[in-house]
């Protein structure tokens, strides 16, 4: 079969299966699932997977929300992601709906010729990306070992080669002190809510004199119970975020000077605990990427590289992924220039006519991408050493 020949079947497979896939990214959309509770959109893209003849692991490798679906048995393996968590409040406003139903419709074509074509696939279900890291406990389970190529498509206001993907780090910094009445003894406590405050205040002082493309930003999550009553106990939630991981960990300990200057001045005591994996930034992989672009071209995508106007700027756990494995995360437009993720307004283009038409473009790119890497093994070995030249 010639590559031209593989890539009219899959994209004819990817729209034999449009109905469907659409209707799946519709049903996720529909009930937006947050972190680790994706049980709604593991059993349908699941169920899809098992009804193709794929053999499924469902709760795969300890997180129930997890899964993997395989086809091939010899050549170059390569793996599809899937994400399908939400946001608290705006739901699909990061359009994981369109990622997770490319994925699929992706790893279904892409199925039908492993065999003829000597390939191997996973089609991989990562949930808890918008902050739980669960492809860094993927990856720590070995449910990225033996993969010679990875790759998914996110959803934004332009096609990009890439997203500007910067590290970030969450923790959250829990204050103690000592509760008092606040009329009639308030000598006698130690209110950690001021602590709080003040390690808030010498963050904001701190971000004059941090790099331009570095962010700190934080939210109180407890305060205290009643005006009346010194607070003993106080928490916030903070995100670092720097371009890399080196430079992350010259940022990391000036952040947490700053919040425990705030509980020395109050008096009080805090701990700083991290809350999920570190997120990577994206070595994104020039040999698969430019496969990617040229396949995007036969679809009518023209991909541009990011630029300052254009960037989608943020952090994902397909960074982690792509230390271990070559790797890319370009970007497909499905929403107008002047609406950006994570916003309301987005999250109705994540279930619209440029959404579905993003599933089914990303689908085929995927697919047709996928089967360059199997009639040219070649490329999946430049792509690996490509990416070992990049680590060291």
């Amino acid at each position: 079969m010639t590559p031209d020949q593989a890539k009219q079947h899959v994209a004819a497979a990817v729209d034999a299966q449009a109905p469907r896939l659409i209707d799946i990214s519709h049903q996720i959309h529909a009930q937006p699932e947050l972190c680790f509770e994706e049980h709604t959109a593991h059993h349908v893209l699941c169920s899809a997977l098992e009804d193709a003849g794929l053999e499924v692991e469902r709760s795969a490798y300890g997180l129930d929300t997890a899964f993997v679906a395989r086809a091939g048995h010899t050549g170059p393996h390569v793996a599809v992601i899937c994400e399908y968590d939400a946001l608290p409040e705006i739901g699909h406003a990061c359009g994981h709906n369109v990622i997770a139903a490319a994925g699929l419709g992706a790893g279904l074509a892409a199925a039908s010729l492993a065999e003829a074509l000597g390939g191997r696939i996973s089609v991989v279900g990562t949930p808890a990306e918008e902050g739980g890291g669960g492809k860094c406990f993927l990856l720590e389970r070995g449910a990225f070992d033996g993969i010679d190529a990875a790759m998914m498509i996110h959803p934004a206001n332009h096609d990009l080669t890439r997203i500007s993907a910067i590290t970030v780090e969450q923790f959250e910094a829990v204050y103690s002190g000592r509760s008092a009445h606040a009329a009639a003894s308030p000598h006698k406590g130690r209110n950690a809510l001021d602590g709080a405050v003040l390690g808030y205040m010498n963050v904001a002082a701190l971000r004059q004199h941090i790099r331009p493309d570095e962010r700190i930003h934080g939210v109180f999550t407890r305060g205290g119970d009643k005006p009346n009553i010194v607070p003993h106990d106080a928490a916030a939630h903070w995100y670092v975020r720097s371009p890399t991981l080196d430079s992350l960990g010259e940022l990391r300990p000036r952040v947490l000077a700053c919040l425990e200057a705030g509980a020395a001045a109050a008096g009080v005591t805090v701990e700083c605990r991290q809350v999920a994996p570190v997120y990577a930034d994206m070595l994104d992989n020039q040999v698969v990427l430019d496969l990617y672009r040229h396949n995007a071209a036969l679809t009518g995508r023209q991909m541009a590289e990011p630029e300052a106007a254009a960037a989608v700027v943020g952090s994902t756990d397909m960074g982690n992924v792509s230390y271990a494995v070559p790797s890319i995360h370009p970007i497909i437009k499905i929403a107008p220039d002047d609406v950006a993720i994570h916003t309301p307004e987005f999250a109705h283009y994540a279930a619209s006519e440029s959404g579905d038409q993003a599933v089914l473009d990303g689908a085929k790119i995927m697919a047709m991408t996928t089967a360059d890497l199997w009639l040219h093994p070649e490329a999946a070995d430049r792509a690996g050493c490509e990416l070992d030249s990049v680590r060291s």
